[in-house]
């Protein structure tokens, strides 16, 4: 996660705060559609992994419970989607980190933290060795997406902010998928926030 902060000396509002994230929970739904071929029904699904990762092997596919698989997805994806949007609450974040609670306390209040994921609704079988792969090498691609992209469009930033945005949630997707998430959080492709005017448009629905 990276917090855009305000410097000194530019017209970056001093009190105006983004926080960019990409929620491992949504790469990890993202990896296991595409890696097991997964053909989940819906009317509002990200389009297509930028970087393919390797198929699971056909022998793991026969074995696996793909029909229950893409059946659940579309509704795991919403969960982790409307958690993702969400700014994160400083002080849920003071209370886990507390050395007085019991462990079913610090549990719970984890889990309040993080939000939902695959694991929570269908354990790790869809989980395999090529996931850790895709994962670090999107990873690697997302650090050399250029950090100052929201500094050269603040034409377009400052009234978003102002008018509830807080939070940008990109996913590593070809095209463009635009939605806001909640009051304040705003779900982007890599492909948009890399392409200015597509990403000014994508700004605009905060206005």
């Amino acid at each position: 996660m990276r917090a855009l902060l305000p410097r000194r000396r530019n017209p970056w509002p001093h009190d105006m705060m983004l926080t960019i994230d990409t929620p491992h929970p949504l790469l990890d739904l993202l990896w296991i559609r595409q890696a097991w071929g997964l053909r989940p029904r819906g009317g509002d699904l990200p389009p297509g992994l930028m970087v393919t990762p390797e198929p699971v092997e056909p022998a793991a596919r026969a074995a696996a419970p793909l029909s229950e698989w893409e059946a659940g997805w579309p509704e795991v994806w919403a969960a982790c989607l409307s958690h993702a949007g969400t700014q994160q609450d400083d002080e849920l974040f003071r209370r886990v980190r507390r050395t007085d609670l019991s462990a079913d306390e610090h549990r719970a209040l984890f889990l309040q933290l993080r939000g939902p994921t695959w694991r929570d609704k269908f354990g790790t079988a869809a989980y395999s060795g090529g996931h850790r792969a895709w994962e670090n090498t999107t990873i690697v691609q997302q650090r050399e997406t250029p950090r100052d992209v929201e500094r050269s469009l603040l034409d377009a930033v400052i009234p978003a902010w102002k008018a509830g945005l807080t939070k940008i949630v990109e996913i590593p997707c070809r095209g463009t998928f635009t939605r806001r998430i909640g009051s304040n959080g705003l779900l982007v492709t890599t492909e948009t926030r890399t392409n200015n005017q597509r990403y000014r448009q994508a700004l605009n629905l905060f206005q």
